[in-house]
């Protein structure tokens, strides 16, 4: 997976658009293998840009919540840890 695109579900606080429509943006990048359209595939890429933005907010707001949300803080610990046992 993308190591841009992160996880977005149950967060406190919750998700913002943004994050959501730059997961869409990257998610978008990585499968087309361009990070900048060309002017002939702008319109393309911004539509795919926008469904997959779509359709992550319709499964996030589907998902039933976890027991504890997640948090931000928490999942930068998280990671820097993985990184420690990684580079270790």
């Amino acid at each position: 997976m993308c190591r841009s695109i992160r996880v977005l579900h149950d967060f406190q606080p919750p998700t913002t658009e943004e994050e959501v429509r730059a997961a869409a943006l990257q998610y978008v990048r990585k499968v087309s293998g361009m990070t900048k359209p060309t002017r002939g595939s702008t319109e393309a890429f911004e539509r795919a840009v926008d469904e997959v933005e779509k359709a992550t907010r319709l499964l996030l707001d589907a998902l039933p919540p976890r027991d504890e949300p997640r948090t931000r803080e928490g999942e930068r610990a998280k990671a820097r840890l993985r990184w420690q046992r990684r580079t270790a």
